[in-house]
């Protein structure tokens, strides 16, 4: 009997995989990630949802491995870990070590709340799921603006929370050294001129 509750068990859990990875792709949120503003913007089918506060890698651009760049260009969110994780849960090597830590704690550096794992669309990024190019949280929010990661893109854990609950598997990521506005129809003010209201819903847009 036990053995049949066993079987039965691993049966489930084998299907539950094959249903999450069967699911369909989130084609209806879009990151846009600035290194150059160390912003990040969030799209629902084209509108402006939320601007966020990043920190990018302060070794600088690119995806040769070992570098400890930040890859520019097209990837997408391959895989997403932590579900109900507490702010400041510590993870290492995709797994949670069991510790929580607080915010800007002396000298501590992990990848802590959640982890969204890019993969790369192009050539210029496509080493960047080896590389292990994530979007994470990190306990040093004091940095969050400013480069100074090893190549992912950290945010604030309460942001990465937000960014993790919206956003699901093969959503599109977008990487540019350029300024936001320039990517992002309705952050430029050219393109709101003689509206009769904001486009892309940019009144509701959340700076944090």
């Amino acid at each position: 009997m036990k053995i049949d509750i066993f079987i039965r068990g691993i049966a489930l859990s084998a299907i539950a995989i094959v249903v999450a990875s069967c699911a369909a792709p989130d084609t209806q949120h879009h990151v846009v990630i600035s290194t150059r503003e160390q912003k990040l913007a969030l799209l629902d089918q084209g509108n402006l949802m939320a601007i966020y506060p990043v920190s990018t890698s302060k070794f600088g651009l690119g995806d040769f491995r070992g570098s400890n760049r930040t890859p520019l260009g097209e990837l997408q969110v391959a895989d997403k870990i932590g579900d109900g994780a507490a702010p400041g849960t510590v993870f290492k090597d995709r797994r949670r070590t069991g510790e929580i830590i607080g915010v800007d704690a002396p000298g501590r550096d992990p990848i802590v709340t959640r982890i969204l794992w890019l993969s790369g669309r192009e050539s210029q990024n496509a080493n960047a799921y080896v590389r292990t190019i994530y979007i994470h949280g990190t306990p040093e929010e004091r940095n969050v603006g400013r480069p100074a990661s090893y190549g992912c893109i950290r945010m604030r854990s309460s942001d990465i929370i937000n960014l993790y609950e919206i956003v699901g598997r093969g959503a599109q990521v977008t990487i540019v050294d350029l300024p936001l506005a320039a990517v992002v129809p309705a952050l430029n003010p050219a393109n709101q001129l003689g509206a009769g209201s904001p486009i892309g819903g940019t009144a509701s847009v959340s700076s944090r």
